[in-house]
């Protein structure tokens, strides 16, 4: 571990993971159903948190069946939770239909409201994704969270969009736009980019979002690799080969991950803002090999059920 880390270790700091907690209903190719907790932002909670980093959770879940599974998941992986969940009428759900390449396609019955988060302890990274950066009512109390953190925390920011849900449409987009502005490192998916900025080919939408104030933006396209582009390099590495379950949590696992390895490396918190702008080559591909083998141990099981820091 370098000084810097060590030093981030010492403070005492945590993650602050903001967004959506559900219950995966998951449908697999030969018919049979069952359900796992999750979530794109309680899976990247649980992650951290199984990769030995202090994680603090700000979500909303209700106090029904579904929401008993996912407070034992979230407590079964230490995640401490930051906000009372109890803000919605039902614990969401996601429909998860899986084909038979081990792909998911999903249907959501949402409800997302953010409670009151306290200002202290201030975090050395707040982290949000997916829907719970531009579902209203919650989305707007995100937003103003961020901008709260942003003096004394890297913000991160995984797009992971769903149409299904949100549309691709214009007040989509700016929301969207909205949070990169703030987001020190943004990670989305080519099918993200694909579906909100369709008019763009890929290298003009990363150069977009980037010129919306981010210091890297960083594409993940499956079993195709990943790249970070920043205004110093360009970086690609390859996925794992590996005999894919599904793909659940993947994408989630992934960006944990990356905060994970910046972390390792002394690279978080606003006062290190310009040290992540000026990362180099080298750094930066072992930053994204460490997130290509967690997720590569996501896809290999059922549902989303990311790595301990042994199993990498």
């Amino acid at each position: 571990m370098e000084p810097g880390a060590a030093q981030q270790e010492q403070d005492g700091r945590d993650v602050l993971v903001v967004g959506e907690s559900l219950v995966d209903v998951v449908r697999a190719a030969d018919g049979t159903t069952r359900e796992h907790p999750g979530g794109s932002a309680a899976n990247v909670a649980v992650a951290l948190a199984r990769l030995g980093r202090p994680v603090r959770f700000a979500t909303a879940y209700a106090a029904d069946g579904r929401g008993g599974l996912v407070d034992a998941h979230l407590r079964a992986a230490g995640v401490t939770l930051a906000t009372d969940p109890g803000t919605v009428p039902r614990t969401s759900t996601a429909l998860a239909t899986i084909g038979t390449d081990g792909a998911a396609t999903y249907t959501f019955d949402l409800a997302w409201e953010l409670g009151p988060v306290a200002d202290e302890p201030a975090p050395l990274v707040v982290h949000t994704c997916s829907l719970g950066a531009v579902v209203a009512p919650g989305a707007q109390d995100v937003v103003a969270l961020l901008q709260g953190l942003r003096d004394r925390a890297t913000v991160t920011y995984d797009v992971n969009a769903r149409p299904a849900v949100t549309g691709t449409g214009a007040e989509v987009v700016a929301q969207v736009e909205r949070v990169v502005a703030l987001a020190d490192l943004v990670k989305a998916s080519d099918e993200d980019l694909a579906a909100l900025w369709p008019d763009l080919e890929e290298t003009a939408a990363v150069a977009h979002l980037l010129a919306l104030g981010p210091a890297a933006v960083v594409v993940t396209r499956g079993g195709e690799g990943a790249s970070w582009t920043s205004d110093r390099c360009v970086v690609e590495v390859a996925s794992l080969p590996v005999e894919v379950a599904d793909t659940i949590g993947a994408g989630d696992t992934f960006g944990a991950a990356l905060v994970d390895a910046l972390w390792e490396r002394g690279r978080l918190g606003a006062e290190r803002r310009e040290e992540l702008r000026g990362i180099g080559e080298d750094e930066v591909a072992e930053v994204l090999e460490h997130a290509a083998r967690a997720a590569a141990v996501t896809v290999s099981r059922p549902g989303a059920d990311p790595p301990y820091r042994h199993e990498l």
